[in-house]
């Protein structure tokens, strides 16, 4: 999974593969405000996981035009699980309106699109850690800060991501 983030990071592309495109008019808000709203995109997606899983910042990542959020799921996922998992946030996200791009042949990561072309990206790796992320349109450069929402759990944002390490009944369950 270090290896996806930092790829993303070195290539300068969003979380969904592809960075935010340049051309045509940028939207009407500053870096912050789209900070704002992919946190809020993050924040909803999370309240509608149930049962709740322990999740953590990654990344926070301005662009030239564009702002990356990232979180990690410290819950561990398992592989029976997987597709639950999965499903609870295509759904949440379908019911907000939000457009379906694509999915993984291996059914382990979806890409979606919001009305005002937020693109997000939900990703189980192999060792049942989650990350999704949200990737703003070009929008007017400005400072931005960093998230607010308080992690559900430690907060590993200014250290190494250790591997998913919360057991929950439902979805670390085999069975």
């Amino acid at each position: 999974m270090a290896a996806i983030v930092a790829l993303v990071l070195l290539t300068g592309c969003g979380p969904t593969g592809s960075a935010p495109s340049k051309t045509g008019s940028k939207a009407k808000m500053n870096m912050q405000e789209a900070a704002d709203r992919a946190d809020a995109i993050l924040d909803e997606t999370f309240a509608a996981i149930k049962p709740p899983v322990q999740w953590t910042h990654t990344y926070s990542m301005p662009g030239d035009c564009y702002v990356d959020r990232d979180r990690a799921v410290m819950t561990i996922i398992s592989p029976k699980r997987r597709g639950s998992f999965l499903g609870v946030v295509e759904r949440q996200w379908k019911a907000k309106g939000y457009k379906f791009i694509t999915a993984s042949e291996n059914g382990l990561s979806a890409h979606f699109r919001t009305q005002d072309d937020f693109q997000m990206q939900v990703l189980i790796g192999i060792n049942g850690q989650a990350h999704l992320s949200v990737t703003s349109p070009c929008v007017e450069k400005s400072e931005v800060a960093a998230p607010t929402s308080k992690p559900n759990g430690p907060d590993y944002s200014q250290q190494e991501l250790p591997s998913p390490n919360v057991r929950s009944d439902f979805w670390s369950s085999s069975g």
